[in-house]
């Protein structure tokens, strides 16, 4: 037998092969299930989970509220699972996915341990032949990424020099061993201040002999403010659940809300502040429709929020380090904290701005700065993820005539909706680039793209479709349409956010989320599968 034919014999035909086995990539196996098709999930991890099994770093926390950051399409689900706090912690998240792959008998079809390599579509059978590191090849008809957002595959440690001489032991926030790390007695530094490092700091300072912080930006955060549920309360918020899930669906980020920063009176505009400011959570950012879209009002709210920074931490001089200048406060994905401000009034908390005082090097014995060097047990790194594309790119796609998937993002993310790129046939990407995805609730975002992409599917096998692509002139007008609304908005002007790549070396500067909000979104995705999935090509 040739080697060929040897490889064709041992090769699994499916209707479908998803990647990642997050919040997406589970239910998008029920709905496959549901349509039934035969399909497999391909996990890196050993455990289901996505982004809330590698984010196991300590305080690592959701900051949407537990109650709306969960699945809806179930009812008996959303009505038998109970929530112990306001803002769910990494361990209980990771609890729900779990119970959310035994309910639905969803096991049988995930392979762990498992990482796509590569992916090839191939246009004499129309497939995607798929290649696995544990050496699995499948034969696909569809290909559905859902690799996630800030994800494992994507994450990044700075090649400081030095780095591999330290003697102690260093770690990655989205990497963190399943055992945890007892840091009592130690003499601790943390490389970052974005949002898993604000998470992190204060639950390592509390066990640290010593914690050193690296700060290259400062960040915006507002306070948690986070709570145990009560029974009642969860009673009470799930007969309402329905009418929950509709406001969600339909929310518009920043051009929905008529009141105005700018024409309402400055200590009504303080009184509201302060009233978000106590109440904590993401809904600061909603008290006024202005905020992310002029420069003036958003400066009112930044104002405020130094004020408090000013406020909270005694020392001046560390409380000025403290304060973020240079970009609108939310143009970043501001960071919801528990104690994050007052945990630099420690005694055994250290400040160091790397922006006065740059790293030069990691040392066998810690790291080196411009003025002083740190002595260190151990290093942690929380600098972010090489966010939305990274875990996509890490796979070597490839759709016609051989095209690499990475050669045509070359210049910036390309794709129609942020779900289906031209010139890649019958591949979907859940909550990928040009979606509304890190600025929305991801929960609600991923069950809109899987619910929309399951109907595609359905459309096609009514009709005796082979192939579904999209369009290059759609994809063209969808790009034009994600920068044109994102230029409305203050998100630009952070020209140092992730959510433009600025964190990875290297990666093209393009703003990548489609920021009008999910419910203009899902009304032009639900006009494009009313006009018969206009902007796409389909082979019969």
């Amino acid at each position: 037998m040739s080697e060929s034919e040897r490889d064709a014999s041992s090769t699994v035909e499916l209707d479908a092969v998803v990647v990642g086995a997050g919040f997406a990539g589970l239910y998008m196996l029920h709905k496959l299930r549901e349509q039934g098709r035969r399909a497999r999930v391909f996990e890196a991890g050993s455990g289901v989970g996505g982004t809330w099994f590698w984010n196991r770093y300590p305080g690592a926390r959701c900051d949407v509220e537990s109650m709306d950051y969960s699945y809806s399409f179930s009812e008996e689900l959303q009505q038998e699972w109970n929530w112990t706090e306001r803002f769910p912690s990494q361990p209980e998240l990771l609890r729900y996915l779990n119970h959310v792959a035994d309910r639905f008998d969803l096991r049988r079809d995930i392979q762990l341990r498992t990482r796509v390599t590569a992916a090839t579509f191939d246009e004499t059978t129309m497939r995607w032949e798929v290649r696995t590191d544990q050496g699995d090849q499948v034969s696909a008809q569809h290909l559905i990424l859902a690799v996630g957002c800030l994800s494992a595959a994507a994450r990044q440690v700075p090649d400081f020099p030095g780095r591999d001489t330290f003697g102690g032991r260093w770690y990655h926030t989205c990497d963190w061993p399943v055992a945890g790390v007892d840091f009592a007695g130690q003499r601790v530094g943390v490389i970052g201040t974005g949002s898993s490092g604000v998470q992190a700091i204060p639950v390592i300072a509390r066990e640290a002999a010593h914690l050193t912080v690296f700060q290259r930006t400062p960040n915006f955060s507002i306070p948690a403010r986070n709570h145990p549920l009560d029974d009642e309360y969860q009673r009470e918020f799930k007969t309402r659940y329905n009418e929950r899930r509709e406001l969600l669906r339909n929310v518009n980020f920043f051009f929905g809300n008529p009141r105005r920063a700018l024409t309402t009176p400055p200590d009504e505009r303080q009184a509201e502040y302060e009233a978000r400011w106590q109440a904590g959570g993401p809904a600061f950012l909603g008290a006024f429709g202005d905020l992310l879209v002029e420069q003036e009002a958003n400066d009112t709210v930044a104002d405020f929020v130094r004020g408090k920074i000013r406020e909270i931490v005694r020392d001046p001089e560390v409380a000025e380090r403290l304060l973020p200048h240079g970009y609108p406060l939310g143009a970043k994905r501001p960071c919801i904290d528990t104690d994050y401000f007052d945990t630099y009034n420690r005694a055994n908390v250290t400040l160091v701005d790397v922006n006065a005082t740059p790293i030069e090097e990691i040392t066998p014995t810690g790291i080196r700065t411009s003025a002083a060097d740190y002595e260190l047990d151990s290093i942690v790194f929380a600098t972010g993820f090489d966010a939305m594309t990274g875990a996509i790119l890490a796979i070597d796609i490839r759709g016609r005539d051989g095209v690499r998937l990475r050669d045509k993002w070359r210049a910036g993310p390309r794709a129609y909706l942020g779900a289906a790129s031209a010139g890649f046939p019958n591949m979907f990407i859940i909550t990928g680039p040009g979606s509304p995805s890190v600025i929305s609730n991801m929960v609600v975002s991923i069950e809109q793209h899987v619910e929309w992409i399951g109907d595609h599917l359905e459309y096609m096998r009514d009709r005796g479709l082979r192939t579904t692509e999209a369009e290059l002139g759609a994809e063209d007008k969808w790009l034009e349409e994600v920068q044109d609304v994102a230029d409305r908005t203050l998100f630009p002007k952070a020209t140092n956010s992730w959510y433009l790549g600025a964190n990875i070396p290297g990666k093209p500067r393009v703003f990548m989320p489609y920021v009008a909000g999910v419910g203009p979104y899902r009304k032009i995705c639900d006009e494009v599968a009313a006009n018969d999935y206009e902007g796409f090509a389909f082979t019969p």
